[in-house]
């Protein structure tokens, strides 16, 4: 694999493997955890989709992150509290600073055992050196079947975060600041 930070004279590694930065949690529902529908959340499942996701952007850089942004959370099916929440998340694709992480989502019913994939995420975080500056990272390599075919899209998912980012920056450019009581 090419390593992506050749340009830069303190580049990281070259290359790490997908499986070092993997992650799992998995927790339980509890009465606390749901809306009105009885089921889980949403702004509960993101707030873990985060905490695991910096988890194993770290574990790869081995160096501070900040969340840039939350590129997606797919939330395809309710999670109830009769089920466990599984996350899984590990780095699928990096640029010279930036790394984006993939999140699965998995419900298990606790009683019957049966088991889906209830929601999916990208996060892209940025890696930075203790002053702020951002810090060059390694490329990945990508060997089971799941993670060839979530790195395999990474280069078209990037061009979009980046068209995104400039139409986010335009938008916020035109919003007013003003207090709307003034």
């Amino acid at each position: 694999m090419d390593d992506k930070n050749h340009n830069n004279p303190q580049a990281a590694p070259a290359s790490k493997y997908c499986r070092e930065s993997r992650v799992f949690k998995t927790g339980r529902v509890f009465p606390n955890d749901v809306n009105n529908h009885k089921t889980l959340f949403g702004g509960k499942l993101m707030s873990t989709i985060d905490e695991v996701a910096s988890i194993s952007a770290m574990r790869h850089c081995r160096t501070n992150v900040v969340t840039a942004s939350a590129d997606s959370v797919d939330f395809l099916l309710p999670i109830r509290p009769s089920d466990s929440v599984c996350f899984e998340s590990f780095v699928s694709w990096t640029g010279r600073t930036s790394i984006e992480v993939f999140v699965k989502i998995i419900s298990e019913n606790l009683y019957t055992g049966e088991r889906a994939v209830a929601a999916t995420s990208f996060l892209t975080f940025v890696a930075v050196h203790e002053d702020g500056t951002p810090a060059a990272v390694p490329a990945i390599v990508a060997e089971t079947d799941e993670e060839k075919l979530i790195s395999e899209s990474a280069d078209q998912r990037s061009e979009l975060r980046k068209i995104r980012r400039t139409s986010s920056k335009t938008l916020a450019s035109q919003l007013s600041t003003t207090k709307y009581w003034e």
